[in-house]
């Protein structure tokens, strides 16, 4: 026997309920559901699907996140094309690359756009609860768009999203919100971080170090216990904003609060990439220990300039979904049953060819039917009826296809109600299957 492959640290197979499995990862019913809330989600908001390649030029990222950042420095997945020597990159993140795409494409010529998609990403990471080195993220833009009535637009889609889901703001998932300035107001913040940061260099671990010149910004979203006195103490950026980003920033606020959505104003939060100005949020989360953010986002007004476009503002948010739907699942979260609407027995072979045209209408008319195959006795047909969590059972047996019937059985509401149903009529009956029992 040959020797078994396994998947590649790391990076996992999303399987069916089904399936038995040791570890706690969701299953692909889940995944479906929360694909199709998304989905319905962002028509509403009137946001446009979109896909960018998997792989992308490594430069995308060098310019597009910042040299001194952990994903690039430590993260990503690079390499060279044997074919013709071009430095490429397996994506860290997505928005490098729907800008890229838009700057490409001329894409904004006639407008601002709102933009969505969602797919894998890759960084190479020690794997954790919520941590993967693939990872599928869902990623929401809107490009071109000046005022911060975009910005609280994505807050509370955020936000309706976790209502539909089952997450309750503030009790399972809260705002924190900020806002980085623009480059000047930056710039003098972070002349004053090096000083203070020099004045305390014997604390400094050698990440700080290292970033102290380069990115002394990210000093601020350091996990060191050790360091967290001297991070407390240094000048907060809110002190160093002028008149108009304090404006926007309000602005943005004052949405919120008129929404009756609870946030907190965190000095701290500064978000891992470069391109960030203005507002920057995240929601976290207390249910999933050290890996407490499920989504974050904001501004980047400098990123389309950046990678050769002509210069236009544009926010955004990502989304982790694994990390999101771990959240659903140790809240136990009631999530609807992927189940088919009706289970087809069907106790003769012989009757195949006429019973299998009857489901195709079936589900021609929206109907799904999962057909029992592989033959076998009324009762076991009907324990796998059972066990398919299907609310119909089909019975296509001799004496109804006889009549030209199908009697249509209750497995769930109705207490085992059953009705003969014409097989001439399908599409006249095929919606009561989508019914409870009481209505068959």
């Amino acid at each position: 026997m040959a020797d078994k492959i396994n998947a590649v640290k790391g990076m996992n197979d999303i399987l069916p309920a089904s399936v038995p499995r040791i570890d706690r990862l969701p299953d692909s019913a889940l995944w479906s559901w929360f694909e199709q809330t998304v989905r319905g989600l962002l028509v509403r908001y009137g946001y446009q699907y979109m896909l960018t390649p998997v792989v992308e030029p490594t430069a995308l990222f060098v310019r597009g996140l910042g040299e001194v950042t952990d994903i690039v420095e430590k993260e990503m997945y690079s390499f060279t094309d044997a074919m013709n020597g071009d430095k490429l990159t397996l994506r860290p993140e997505a928005t490098a690359g729907i800008v890229r795409a838009m700057v490409e494409h001329n894409a904004l010529y006639n407008g601002p756009l709102r933009l969505w998609t969602m797919g894998p990403m890759f960084r190479h990471e020690r794997p954790q609860k919520g941590r993967y080195r693939q990872f599928h993220q869902l990623d929401v833009e809107a490009l071109g768009f000046h005022g911060p009535d975009v910005d609280a637009e994505l807050i509370l889609m955020v936000r309706a999203l976790w209502r539909e889901l089952g997450l309750v703001e503030g009790e399972h998932v809260r705002l924190e919100i900020n806002s980085l300035g623009q480059p000047a107001e930056r710039q003098a913040h972070r002349e004053a971080l090096i000083r203070h940061f020099e004045a305390h260099a014997d604390v400094l671990d050698a990440d700080a170090q290292r970033r102290l010149h380069s990115n002394p910004l990210r000093i601020l979203d350091t996990k060191n216990p050790a360091m967290q006195a001297v991070v407390e103490a240094a000048p907060q950026l809110m002190d160093f904003l002028g008149e108009e980003s304090r404006a926007h920033f309000d602005a943005v606020c004052d949405v919120l609060d008129a929404a009756g959505l609870a946030y907190r104003i965190n000095p701290r939060l500064v978000r891992g990439m470069d391109y960030y100005n203005l507002t920057v949020f995240e929601w976290v989360t207390d249910q999933l220990g050290s890996q407490g953010t499920v989504c974050g986002g904001g501004r980047y007004d400098g990123l389309i300039g950046q990678m050769g476009g002509k210069p236009a503002p544009a926010v955004g948010f990502g989304l982790g979904i694994e990390r999101l739907l771990l959240l659903i699942q140790e809240l136990r979260l009631p999530v609807p049953a992927a189940a088919p609407a009706a289970y087809a027995v069907v106790p003769s072979a012989a009757a195949l060819p006429q019973v299998m045209v009857v489901l195709e209408q079936l589900r021609a008319a929206g109907v799904s039917v999962l057909q029992h195959a592989g033959g076998g006795s009324m009762k076991a047909q009907f324990k796998k009826a059972d066990a398919s969590g299907a609310r119909y059972a089909l019975i296509f047996g001799e004496d109804e296809l006889s009549r030209g019937e199908v009697t249509v059985k209750s497995l769930r509401e109705g207490g085992g109600e059953q009705v003969a149903r014409p097989l001439a009529e399908v599409a006249t009956w095929a919606a009561t299957l989508q019914s409870p029992a009481s209505n068959i």
